[in-house]
């Protein structure tokens, strides 16, 4: 089973008797349906409703949970959920000594979790400490996101910039829709039974390899024909993620303007598993 150490993760462990209470009046996942051996996707957002700090976010114990986030936005992190927790019985802990463990392919470990932002067929999954080979290659790993279209930031976006839809976590369960309100609630509410999002993650592909792009969300640049549509993320070879506005590569295409990337011709796809299309009007209408 291919399996490695992300050595630029780090894991978060927020507990206490009102961790479960504090989180879901915070965060965009609902903490309350998290299921043991999941790990789910999650964000804390600025009152405008962008992306502050993205992880992922699992069950520990009778109360806790763990983060899964950036090893340098932890601190950051930390200090936030501080600011946030008056007087809670939550306590909040870096476990500095905890390898996170990304794997794929074949049967997980015991003691792994599910990485939920993938579909089933792609048998990822995390594991917090020892007990897997480390036998796989990080270019592996992020091909594996370019294929199914998980972004995480640093590498595909900038914090503070994006939005939940942007990133497709009303689609991958990182954003309920059903649960209370939590920090930015409202505007991230507003934008998804409006349909007003307008930008989408989506797999890129050449015919020869693509320049990288040099900083998530301010790197090299999509066009149709002059006009930029989006900007390139994490690249591996001939294939890329990358963030477009979903309305101007529809135009494009029905206009049938060649998509470029540094003078190099791309096309683009919206992941299967979101059932969003291009070709289907507005590809970002919120479900019934």
């Amino acid at each position: 089973m291919p399996a490695l150490i992300l050595s630029d993760r780090n894991i978060v462990q927020v507990d206490g008797e009102e961790a479960g209470q504090f989180l879901q009046n915070l965060i965009t996942a609902n903490v309350d349906t998290i299921k043991p051996g999941e790990a789910h996707s999650a964000a804390l957002l600025t009152p405008q409703g962008k992306i502050l700090f993205d992880f992922l976010i699992s069950k520990s114990g009778e109360n806790g949970y763990l983060c899964d986030i950036r090893a340098d936005q932890t601190d950051d992190f930390m200090r936030r959920l501080t600011l946030y927790k008056l007087r809670a019985a939550v306590t909040f802990e870096k476990l500095t000594e905890t390898p996170v463990i990304a794997g794929w392919e074949d049967d997980a470990p015991q003691g792994a979790l599910r990485d939920m932002r993938f579909p089933e067929d792609a048998l990822a999954w995390r594991l917090y400490g020892s007990g897997s080979v480390l036998n796989g290659e990080r270019s592996a790993w992020d091909s594996l996101r370019i294929v199914f279209g998980v972004a995480e930031s640093g590498a595909d976006f900038a914090l503070s910039d994006v939005f939940p839809h942007d990133v497709l976590m009303d689609k991958n369960g990182g954003v309920d829709f059903r649960k209370g309100c939590y920090v930015g609630q409202e505007v991230v509410s507003r934008m998804h039974h409006r349909g007003t999002a307008r930008r989408r993650v989506v797999t890129l592909r050449a015919e020869t390899n693509l320049p990288t792009a040099t900083e998530a969300g301010t790197g090299l640049s999509i066009r149709a024909g002059e006009k930029p549509v989006g900007n390139l993320g994490t690249t591996i070879g001939k294939s890329a993620l990358a963030i477009v506005r979903t309305d101007r590569v529809s135009d494009a295409l029905a206009e049938e303007i060649a998509l470029t990337v540094e003078g190099i011709p791309v096309t683009l796809s919206l992941p299967d598993w979101t059932g969003l299309s291009f070709k289907s009007g507005d590809p970002i209408t919120p479900d019934t």
